[in-house]
């Protein structure tokens, strides 16, 4: 599988056969989850607080607003009203944030670990961001600036009065020289009062300090996230994900070879054909016993997900006459009757069967003997009788390099590896009657205590 492209049918063999896993992988991704809710990421709330600015502002003037209302001068003042135990001021400064919202609102947000602690510090920042700012606008107009506005408003108005004497001093009658001093002098105290109009609009501490709380900060009522039931999930789904990209992965790197040409390729022998062992898929089952043993079928591990379904097959009659067709071409290969040792890997379960189909189908033509090698550490018997080995095994279970192992030990024995059979598994079909298996097909089982001293 190393080499294929991974599809949905990929995914969804691993969902058909490793579901449990993931059951149990999502369920481990949960209660990680739950941990780090109580132990990193506790329950937080957070509450807010609008703070309106009257007047004209602009953007710029907005942002640095925010800042003051997070600035260390602001959150400080409200540590100190607060009086919380156990909490710094650097701890609440990071509990606090502002943003500028749209008609000239900043919105002033705390975040503690009860709803209450919530409530109070969003309403105690805003408080103490309104008195700050107030004092600000005062401190920035200096008592000679407030004294010179001061006595330009006097002169003003003595100017107002002076205007008001000329125009009861100018001609009363209706000429036309009385009339247009008159005006002018109307013009002239108009002209006046817009300019200390606008002198106040541009006093910025008479603008821009009337600075309002809208209201108190709403009680939250849910927890701030990421809460837990969202880390649970996150947990579960993460710990899911990462459990289906490791069987990914696993199957990209795996090495076995399934093809018959790369299996005689490493084993270093000519193929002689493919034959059928009627079964399910929990042949590929592994051997053992304990409780490791059993957990592992309880997790469904315990059998290979990426050997694919097993193919229906034909009758017993076509499965025999595959094995036929395999005696015969071995028949062929060899110059002369003799003994065969009939090698199958240590635990491929499929392959031992086969190999004892074979042997109950070649009855004595050529005569074999079944020994299983352990591919870890691979030791034949040394040359005695038998004179060559057929190796057996199934695809998709060894690499090239055990495959390599048990040729060598073939070598070491003194004996020429004359073929390799590959054993697939398929799904049994009904027998038809002229074709039921003779009285000798039982030697397929027996067959392996044959092999005295062969297996290490």
């Amino acid at each position: 599988m190393s080499d294929d492209t991974i599809r949905l049918v990929t995914i969804g063999r691993i969902f058909r056969r490793r579901w449990r896993l993931l059951a149990v992988v999502a369920v481990v991704g949960a209660l990680v989850g739950y941990g780090a809710s109580v132990v990193v990421f506790p329950p937080r709330y957070t509450a807010s607080a609008p703070v309106l600015l009257p007047g004209q502002w602009e953007e710029r003037e907005l942002l640095t607003q925010v800042d003051i209302a997070t600035s260390s001068a602001v959150v400080d003042r409200a540590a100190g009203a607060l009086h919380w135990s156990g909490v710094s001021d650097t701890d609440l400064r990071d509990q606090v944030s502002a943003k500028a919202a749209d008609g000239n609102i900043i919105t002033i947000s705390g975040t503690a670990d009860t709803p209450e602690h919530a409530q109070q510090l969003a309403d105690r920042v805003a408080q103490q961001f309104v008195q700050f700012a107030a004092q600000i606008a005062g401190s920035g107009t200096d008592a000679g600036a407030a004294g010179g506005t001061e006595a330009l408003r006097q002169k003003v108005q003595e100017t107002n009065r002076r205007i008001t004497d000329l125009a009861k001093a100018a001609d009363p009658g209706q000429t036309v020289e009385g009339v247009q001093a008159r005006t002018a002098l109307e013009n002239l105290r108009t002209s006046l009062e817009d300019a200390m109009k606008k002198l106040d609009e541009a006093n910025p501490a008479t603008n821009k300090a009337g600075m309002v709380v809208m209201g108190p900060a709403a009680r939250p009522t849910g927890e701030a996230p990421p809460t837990r039931t969202q880390l649970i999930v996150a947990g579960a789904l993460l710990f899911f994900l990462l459990a289906v990209i490791g069987h990914l992965v696993a199957a990209r790197m795996n090495r076995r070879l399934r093809t018959e040409p790369e299996i005689a390729a490493a084993l270093g022998s000519a193929p002689l054909g493919t034959v059928d062992v009627p079964g399910e898929r929990s042949a590929h089952r592994r051997e053992g016993g304990g409780r490791r043993s059993w957990i592992r079928r309880l997790l469904g591990v315990d059998t290979r997900w990426d050997v694919p379904a097993p193919q229906k097959s034909g009758d017993e009659a076509g499965r025999r006459l595959r094995y036929r067709r395999v005696c015969a071409r071995l028949r062929d290969r060899m110059p002369a009757p003799r003994r065969l040792l009939v090698v199958v890997p240590d635990g491929d379960e499929i392959a031992r069967r086969a190999a004892g189909q074979l042997v109950a189908e070649a009855e004595s033509d050529p005569l074999l003997r079944v020994v299983e090698v352990s591919v870890d550490r691979p030791m034949v018997p040394d040359r005695d009788t038998e004179h060559g080995a057929l190796v057996v095994l199934s695809p998709g279970s060894w690499t090239a390099e055990e495959l390599a192992g048990i040729a060598e030990a073939c070598a070491d024995g003194r004996h020429e590896v004359v073929g390799v059979v590959v054993a697939d598994l398929v799904q049994a079909r009904p027998t038809r009657s002229a074709g039921e298996l003779p009285d000798d097909a039982t030697l397929a089982l027996a067959v392996r205590g044959q092999a005295t001293g062969g297996s290490a």
